[in-house]
């Protein structure tokens, strides 16, 4: 392993400190969802999108307008719905007849953080239309493309499955997003607390970072040391989902339509180097690949109609291949 540069690992330090204190202004708001608001801190400097599963009331889109505010960012709110149009999210051209021209309008996408509410309530169009910002960070209106401001990052809700009136992503949607995080209702304890906050006094947030700060953070992280013994095992771990025989997982091979694509090995490196950093590391630790597999590989594999009618779900084929593949040594070693 090659010598980690001291100022690379003071810089990685340096952001540990930050959004610690990131962290701590957000919880000032939120009450418990732990993994939560690491996963969304790891997107934020790695630069990737969130599919985010719940029911309603969980402070989703109280975290994002939260961490806009922390970061000094503009925020946006979506409500997809059935007759949402591609213009409501990109914007559109308009006549101005006082000029006799026509003006660009630009849509509520032109944010930093995009709370994407109940993605699958909007038609394919509408998502097709936020594809080309996830992916490029950029729309074309009218033939003319428009640059997305920087950080921008997607959250994007879905309904539960068993919820009615909803149209399925396409798969191709769902492997733009990093990571797909399933939230949950808050203990009891938790419960209270964020009662009580909701019927005290506001709870007023400082401002922590800059967009300026975010950018010099998301470039340092792409510094950050993997070993390629760790990349190597990133794509076993997608390439198991694709063919799981050749990696001693037969049984698995009646529940799977389709696998993992490269994108996944892509989002579990880079988001392990933001945990890395998160951390206070400059090197990524086969811990740190193993704590983000399950949220980038459970969305981008495709059940059968076996495992459907099994009710098998992917998070349950997922940990058989974690448990399966063999874990790299620690490069630190």
């Amino acid at each position: 392993m090659p010598v980690i540069d001291q100022r690379l690992a003071d810089a990685i330090g340096n952001i540990a400190r930050r959004m610690e204190q990131t962290l701590f202004e957000v919880k000032r708001l939120i009450v418990g969802q732990e993994d939560f608001l690491e996963s969304v801190m790891i997107a934020l400097l790695s630069q990737g999108h969130l599919l985010v599963e719940g029911m309603p009331g969980l402070a989703k889109t109280l975290t994002v307008n939260t961490l806009a505010r922390v970061l000094q960012g503009q925020f946006r709110r979506i409500q997809f719905t059935p007759d949402l149009l591609p213009a409501d999210l990109i914007g559109s051209r308009i006549f101005d007849p006082r000029d006799a021209q026509f003006q660009t309008m630009l849509g509520p996408v032109f944010a930093n953080l995009l709370l994407a509410d109940e993605i699958n309530r909007a038609p394919a169009k509408v998502q097709s239309a936020l594809l080309e910002a996830m992916q490029e960070r950029q729309v074309t209106i009218a033939g003319q493309t428009h640059p997305l401001p920087r950080p921008f990052l997607v959250m994007a809700t879905q309904n539960p499955i068993e919820t009615e009136g909803t149209y399925p992503l396409p798969e191709a949607q769902v492997d733009r997003f990093m990571m797909k995080l399933i939230v949950d209702y808050p203990t009891e304890e938790e419960e209270f607390v964020v009662v009580e906050r909701v019927i005290g006094p506001p709870i007023a947030v400082q401002a922590v970072l800059s967009a300026e700060d975010l950018g010099g953070m998301q470039r340092l992280c792409r510094e950050i040391y993997v070993d390629p013994g760790l990349i190597r095992y990133a794509v076993k771990l997608s390439a198991a989902t694709r063919r799981p025989a050749a990696f001693a997982l037969a049984d698995l091979v009646p529940m799977l339509m389709y696998g993992a694509s490269p994108r996944a090995s892509i989002a579990m490196v880079e988001s392990a180097r933001a945990l890395a950093a998160l951390r206070g590391r400059a090197y990524v630790l086969p811990e740190d690949l193993q704590a983000v597999a399950m949220k980038t590989l459970r969305h981008r594999i495709g059940l059968s109609d076996e495992a459907i009618a099994t009710r098998v779900n992917p998070d349950t084929l997922v940990q058989r291949v974690l448990d399966t593949i063999p874990v790299p040594p620690r490069p630190m070693a």
